[in-house]
């Protein structure tokens, strides 16, 4: 089944570069081979089940071990 989910990380930066919780976790993602909209205030992200659900285990982790105070998720299925 594919999946599509977005999560947004905390604290958010209005200006310069993105925080490390931010792009530590779109680089872990990438790394997976899934298919990534990352933007201002938020990260969308599609891909299988078994690829998807085990890459955002990892988001959360990296999200916190970089600095995040929260992370929001919502996840769907892709009917399209």
């Amino acid at each position: 089944m594919r999946l599509r989910a977005e999560f947004t990380t905390e604290p958010f930066h209005g200006e310069g570069d993105p925080p490390p919780h931010a792009t530590e976790t779109l680089r872990a993602l990438e790394k997976s081979g899934l298919a990534c909209e990352f933007g201002p205030l938020g990260t969308a992200v599609e891909g299988e089940e078994a690829v998807l659900l085990p890459a955002l285990g990892e988001v959360l982790a990296l999200a916190f071990a970089h600095g995040a105070s929260r992370v929001t998720l919502q996840v769907e299925r892709d009917e399209q």
